[in-house]
């Protein structure tokens, strides 16, 4: 079936570069791991740019639709406004570990971000790619939510775009060393725990003790 051998050569590509590196990956490596000639895998895709592209779109579709069950929409910030406006702690922490494990061990996810550490240092294309889909559109959906919990008063008010970088930031740096060092994941996911909550109580601590004295001052 077409469709199959796409996700096939899909599958096969992203192995070899995150394996080889995107530049030391031929279209005939491709076709050789795959037991196809490369005539074969040219009827599929024009060239290794047109696979690349697709593994691209099928990573991002992938991760939108795990991080969509548990209502995490990074690309529509305003869809999530609701769910965090009333979150709990534990819910919160629960979220964060589900996506870092995803993330961690799904082998599609994990190979494409593997490779792409490795290729942004190789090309200004994948350069501008690795900080758009690993760390800006992070940046930008986190401001977005801190802004409108800020403006319904839920948390304090402080500036967003700083709120999202100090909270991303630990998160992305526990993920590389994992990908480094594997055997540090059961610390990894414990310090992992313990960023998200501090960072919950110290946002919700000044609102809930303003929230208390209002309610202490009306008696």
């Amino acid at each position: 079936m077409a469709g199959d051998t796409k996700e096939r050569i899909i599958e096969t590509a992203l192995e070899l570069f995150a394996e080889k590196g995107y530049p030391g990956t031929s279209m005939s490596d491709i076709a050789k791991q795959l037991g196809l000639t490369k005539a074969a895998l040219y009827k599929h895709y024009a060239s290794k740019q047109e696979i690349f592209d697709a593994i691209v779109a099928t990573t991002a579709a992938q991760y939108q639709e795990f991080t969509g069950r548990i209502d995490i929409h990074v690309q529509e910030a305003g869809r999530d406004f609701s769910i965090f406006t009333k979150i709990s702690e534990d819910t919160l922490a629960e979220k964060v570990r589900q996506i870092f494990s995803y993330s961690l061990h799904d082998e599609t996810i994990s190979r494409f971000r593997r490779m792409m550490t490795i290729e942004q240092f190789r090309s200004p294309e994948l350069a501008a790619l690795y900080s758009e889909r690993f760390v800006d559109r992070l940046l930008q959906y986190h401001a977005a939510i801190f802004k409108e919990l800020i403006r319904a008063g839920v948390i304090q008010n402080e500036n967003p775009d700083t709120l999202a970088m100090m909270y991303v930031t630990p998160v992305i740096t526990l993920l590389g060393v994992c990908d480094r060092q594997p055997e540090r994941e059961t610390e990894s996911l414990e310090k992992l725990d313990r960023h998200v909550r501090l960072f919950y109580r110290m946002l919700h601590t000044e609102c809930f003790a303003f929230f208390m004295q209002e309610k202490t001052d009306s008696f």
